[in-house]
């Protein structure tokens, strides 16, 4: 069960790499390699933590036919 006050998936302004590929169904290694990609948009770091920019993520998988 969830936590209650857990903030769902699609309201949350940034994804852990496992919940970005919850939320995509893009695997973990793939998602891993986009945000080691040069001048990606969607990735913040957290010290030495990646995160996934939500709308960023959403936005740059909208524009793409492959990835």
């Amino acid at each position: 069960m969830q936590d209650p006050e857990s903030v769902p998936i699609h309201l949350k302004l940034t994804l852990s790499i496992k919940e970005a590929s919850e939320y995509s169904n893009i695997g973990i290694n793939k998602i891993d390699a986009m945000l080691k990609q040069p001048n990606c948009l969607f990735v913040l770091y957290v010290g030495s933590k990646k995160l996934v920019k939500r709308k960023e993520f959403e936005a740059y998988i909208s524009s793409k036919l492959i990835i």
